[in-house]
């Protein structure tokens, strides 16, 4: 692994832990184990560290995401929040806690948003062959954005919860 890559995998457990407003270029530097100095040259501003942080968790969810179907979207879900742990969605808590002007912030984050409606899309699609139904994408995205929050207090159950509740959608779409 080399430095950057490093920093930021180191940046994303601090920010994970500890929010991303609590958590400074200081204690960032202390989590990669490297000079404040070394973080900058780096990495370059908070905001700069944030969007990579985004960028890296974006592409480690759709290595993992499974769109096979709807019950297999849900099931890479929970396997996700059991590997890395349910503390809710990361972007939320990005959006939440940064400037509405961090246009790269934002930018990561509306990247994100927008792979994930496609990933739904297309494990909806595949359920139901090539029949658009936007509204129950729009179902199966809120169910999981829900989840994944709910984990955060509830645990994986959330998911499950979900997971059962999109395939009541998913059948009764099927049904003619």
């Amino acid at each position: 692994m080399d430095l950057k890559t490093h920093i930021i995998a180191s940046a994303e457990r601090a920010f994970d832990q500890y929010g991303f407003t609590a958590t400074g270029m200081d204690k960032l530097a202390e989590a990669a184990q490297v000079s404040s100095r070394t973080l900058y040259k780096h990495i370059g501003s908070k905001s700069e560290l944030i969007a990579a942080v985004l960028a890296e968790r974006t592409r480690r969810f759709f290595d993992h995401a499974d769109a096979q179907n709807v019950d297999a979207l849900f099931a890479s879900l929970g396997a996700w929040t059991r590997a890395e742990g349910a503390r809710g969605c990361l972007f939320l808590r990005a959006k939440g806690e940064t400037s509405e002007e961090t246009a790269l912030v934002l930018e990561a984050i509306a990247g994100y948003r927008e792979r994930l409606g496609a990933l739904v899309a297309l494990a909806v699609s595949n359920d139901l062959g090539d029949v658009q139904n936007t509204m129950l994408v729009d179902q199966i995205l809120v169910l999981f954005e829900g989840a994944t929050s709910a984990a955060s207090y509830r645990g994986v159950y959330s998911i499950s919860a979900a997971r059962a509740a999109a395939a009541v959608l998913i059948e009764h779409a099927k049904t003619p």
